[in-house]
């Protein structure tokens, strides 16, 4: 780094990204991703926006917010380059001093915590990797909670989520739903009764609709013009034209959408149920992948053998004894089940 560097930032440590190969170099299920395209029509959409990009886009994206707010039954939402961005966004309104999340959970919310100089409290899990929600009540503190949570898949049921959020009525909470179309439940119907909740949402899981970086945070009118007074203070036209078009088709074709999620949570039980059978412990997750362990050797040692078969999956350092697969087309999943097999022989 240069001399020029501001000191505070000297000994930050940047978000590491999952590895982004070679487009087919290999079975690509370690970023959770959808395994599926943008449907034609949000393709045809993109193309379309794409002949007006001599142009600024619109910076408070009405037709997006419009097709979200009637789909959601929401009245307000406001959108962001990716999740992450909103959550940078919340961070900057809310997290004056301050702030709460699973020791085990979405590495951006300590890197956040670093460049924006918050003390950052990391509540430990339960020794079954569950999130307890007594260790959040009366925090006075922001608080972030990823549900399903990241990587271990596992989330709170509503109630839960009701007593931490009854508890902590002096301050915000704020609920990352990156994964949750894949689990059956969102906090967006608890945001009336809760006017200390920001739920937290992306386009790239569930929407397939990674790479066109759409995220999205929906709370009451007042904090989402907390949000938007960061976000107009920042970059006024944060989600270009061709994201806006693909997301509102998005949620216009909700057949599409529900395949989509219904085949991947389909995909999900198979591949639980067959890792159960040959002998690993896998977290019961409600996302788009599983965190598991096998029987008879680390994480690593099944990373990298996968790795070899040209299969990539995330492993973490941190959690050595697992690794987290994303579930891919049933296509994706035989060919890790075959590997599998092969490497336990």
């Amino acid at each position: 780094m240069s001399v020029f560097l501001n000191r505070q930032l000297a000994g930050l440590i940047p978000y590491t990204p999952g590895e982004q190969p070679k487009r087919g170099e290999f079975i690509k299920l370690n970023t959770n991703e959808s395994p599926y395209p943008p449907s034609p029509r949000a393709v045809a959409a993109a193309a379309e926006a794409a002949k007006t990009l001599n142009l600024y886009c619109d910076p408070s994206a009405k037709a997006l917010t419009a097709e979200f707010c009637n789909y959601y039954n929401v009245d307000d939402v406001i959108f962001g380059n990716g999740s992450d961005e909103i959550l940078a966004f919340c961070y900057l309104a809310f997290c004056e001093k301050e702030v709460a999340f699973p020791k085990i959970s979405y590495g951006f919310y300590q890197v956040f915590s670093d460049l924006y100089n918050v003390v950052a409290e990391q509540i430990p899990l339960t020794e079954n990797f569950e999130i307890d929600p007594a260790t959040y009540f009366n925090k006075k503190k922001t608080i972030i909670i990823a549900n399903p949570n990241a990587p271990t898949g596992i989330a709170l049921n509503k109630d839960q989520l009701e007593s931490i959020l009854a508890a902590n009525e002096q301050n915000v909470v704020i609920i990352d739903e990156a994964y949750a179309d894949f689990s059956g439940f969102s906090a967006r119907s608890l945001i009336e009764k809760y006017n200390n909740l920001v739920v937290v949402g992306t386009f790239s899981k569930s929407r397939n609709l990674a790479g066109a970086r759409l995220g999205f945070a929906v709370a009451n009118t007042e904090l989402i013009n907390d949000i938007a007074l960061v976000k107009n203070s920042y970059n006024p036209y944060n989600v270009n034209a061709v994201t806006q078009a693909m997301g509102a088709v998005s949620i216009a074709e909700a057949a599409y959408f529900e395949e989509c999620v219904g085949k991947i949570v389909a995909e999900r039980e198979k591949f639980i149920e067959f890792l159960e059978q040959n002998g690993f412990y896998t977290l019961p997750s409600k996302a788009n992948f599983v965190f598991t362990k096998p029987a008879a050797a680390s994480g690593e040692e099944l990373y990298e053998y996968l790795r070899s078969k040209k299969i990539l999956v995330r492993y973490f350092k941190a959690i050595p004894d697992f690794v987290r697969i994303t579930i891919g087309t049933a296509i994706e999943m035989d060919a890790v089940k075959e590997a599998i097999i092969d490497w336990r022989k």
